[in-house]
């Protein structure tokens, strides 16, 4: 009709002007034309909303092809090429329509979903009323079912491009194919349609500015007909988020959601030829939200473990001591599959490697934690700077609050404990010991997962690692202050008379006999030897001062010959101590420190 009407035009003006009967032919011819364009617009309208509203299940990649083919034909001859925004428009109702579809689907058949309730009005609120199964089923749902309106964009895409490029008089040679897929059938449509209109359409009716101008508004389409599925599906995912049902998932749950998502966009992608972020942005900000939970719930725990926590050595459960093994045997920062093992009843001490640790149960919860945070990380890698400064964080809480409840005596009100006893000083000093020898694994574990920029962060866990050294060190100071004081107020009494050994150093040798019970089974042997091997070079300065200040001197006389007894009571004592029997054996350099 279109090619009647321009021939009939061209005759009218060239041989047939003047011809009065034809006078209004002209002017109807006009408006014929301005009809038929009216047809074909409405006709695509139809076509392309019946193609990309039809049901998800119709694997046909694009309905009434011919038909489109000759309409968009139609089209370009008049320069009409809004032909690509009506597709557009048609394709962003039909992602709503899609998503909304497949949620009613998935609430109505869900049988903890009342859909008859009226207090549940809006279909969000029936959604969110749907399990983590449930939800997880319904999103990989939509993901399916808009990968297919998407690949039928996608079709669209490949054989408009074909067609405009015919209607430019551009030659297509498409490359030869296997036996097409739905995924591939863009191309083979481009083989069969070149072969059906090329014949028909030998004519360029669009000029090279035109084509280049309607290409990049198919580019664009098909990119915006994407970013409006990822729109939709940010919508779902914020609807199910409201009331904070994803921070509250487990890591693994939120992994399995992490990858459905990412494994959609990636196919997003591979459609449209370009990075789609908006899901993305999405699913990072419910990740830190996550995170932030994750983060929260294990600092109150700990809090809370810490103010409960007595200083008394507790009992090692058998999955504690399964985690360590599973650690060294590995080398994996993980938390291992239950055994046989795992029934076994609690041991009085870890076993890490070579080395024995007497423990408080508060440490092997942060060493539980420990190994979570690692195990979210392996989960959430793009997670990893954010989970590292938290896992920070609860190593520098147990750290600080272990201080203000040991060495700075806050556990006396917290728990009412009388005193803060060697013993105590001595388990808490055993458990900063005991992170500090996972702290490089775990440094070792981020080092892996962090991104270059983002490594420097590894510099706080060496700082973690120097503080807890530094505490340890001071309650060791504090062992060895806590005994020159018995030492010092001991000697103050010191009457170098008989009946010998004396009171004073009977006092003295008790007292150390004390702590090394006390000490004996919770710190190492050399930990021990140099911790009495400080003590005793206190006392024999302190013996120094208080000799001189009775003015007893080595001259052989009575009053040396009672020292060289009470001395000889004092390294007597070490030898009935375990590990420190040949420690003070030699005292007569008190004669000589001045």
């Amino acid at each position: 009709a279109l090619d009647l009407i321009s021939t009939t035009q061209e005759v009218l003006t060239q041989e047939l002007a003047g011809v009065h009967s034809f006078r209004h032919l002209g002017s109807q011819l006009a408006e014929l034309e301005n009809i038929i364009e009216r047809m074909l617009q409405e006709d695509f309208g139809k076509c392309v909303s019946s193609d990309l509203n039809r049901p998800i299940a119709d694997t046909e990649p694009l309905m009434e092809e011919e038909k489109i083919v000759s309409l968009v034909f139609g089209m370009l001859r008049k320069s009409r090429f809004n032909f690509v925004d009506v597709y557009r428009e048609e394709a962003f109702t039909a992602v709503k329509a899609i998503v909304k579809q497949t949620v009613v689907e998935a609430v109505s058949v869900a049988e903890n979903v009342d859909t008859e309730d009226g207090s549940v009005s809006s279909l969000a609120d029936q959604m969110r009323m749907l399990n983590y199964p449930q939800w997880m089923d319904l999103l990989k749902q939509i993901f399916s079912n808009l990968l297919v309106h998407l690949k039928r964009a996608k079709t669209f895409h490949g054989v408009i491009s074909d067609v405009i490029g015919i209607a430019a008089g551009k030659t297509l040679v498409p490359s030869p194919l296997p036996s097409p897929t739905q995924e591939d059938c863009l191309l083979s449509e481009a083989t069969h349609l070149h072969v059906s209109v090329s014949e028909e359409a030998a004519d360029v009716m669009i000029s090279e500015a035109e084509y280049v101008t309607v290409q990049a508004k198919l580019n664009e389409m098909l990119c915006a007909v994407c970013d409006h599925a990822h729109d939709r599906c940010v919508k779902v995912i914020t609807a199910r988020s409201k009331d904070g049902f994803l921070e509250r998932l487990s890591s693994s749950e939120f992994v399995a959601l992490s990858r459905e998502v990412e494994k959609f966009v990636t196919d997003c992608e591979t459609i449209s030829g370009r990075r789609c972020m908006s899901l993305r942005f999405s699913l990072q900000s419910q990740a830190s939200k996550f995170v932030n939970r994750f983060h929260e719930e294990r600092r109150t725990k700990l809090s809370l473990i810490l103010d409960n926590e007595r200083w008394r050595q507790a009992d090692v459960p058998a999955e504690f001591q399964e985690l360590v093994n599973h650690i060294t045997r590995t080398g994996m920062l993980t938390i291992p599959d239950r055994t046989a093992d795992s029934e076994k009843g609690p041991a009085e001490v870890l076993v890490v490697e070579t080395q024995t640790f007497a423990v408080v149960g508060t440490v092997l919860m942060l060493m539980k934690m420990m190994v979570e945070y690692c195990q979210c990380v392996d989960n959430i890698p793009s997670a990893a700077p954010d989970l590292m400064s938290r896992l920070v964080d609860l190593f520098k809480i147990f750290n600080s609050r272990t201080c203000q409840l040991v060495l700075g005596a806050g556990a006396l009100q917290l728990v009412g404990l009388k005193t803060i006893s060697t013993k105590n000083l001595a388990l808490a000093s055993r458990c900063l010991q005991l992170v500090v020898y996972f702290i490089p694994k775990v440094r070792q574990h981020f080092e892996e997962k962090l991104v270059s920029k983002n490594k420097s962060m590894l510099r706080n866990l060496d700082q973690v690692q120097k503080d807890y050294t530094d505490h340890i060190n001071e309650i060791t100071n504090k062992l060895v202050s806590v005994m020159e004081a018995v030492i010092a107020q001991q000697l103050s009494k010191w009457e170098v008379k008989a009946p010998m050994p004396s009171m004073c150093f009977r006092s003295i040798c008790k007292q150390i006999s004390k702590m090394h019970e006390a000490v004996l089974d919770i710190l190492p042997a050399d930990q021990v030897k140099e911790l009495f091997g400080r003590i005793n070079s206190c006392f024999k300065k302190l013996v120094a001062q208080q000799l001189n200040t009775l003015e007893v001197s080595k001259n052989g006389g009575p009053q040396h010959g009672l020292v060289m007894s009470d001395l000889a009571f004092y390294s007597g004592t070490f030898k009935t101590l375990r590990g420190l029997e040949s420690l003070a054996q030699d005292t007569n350099d008190v004669w000589d420190i001045r």
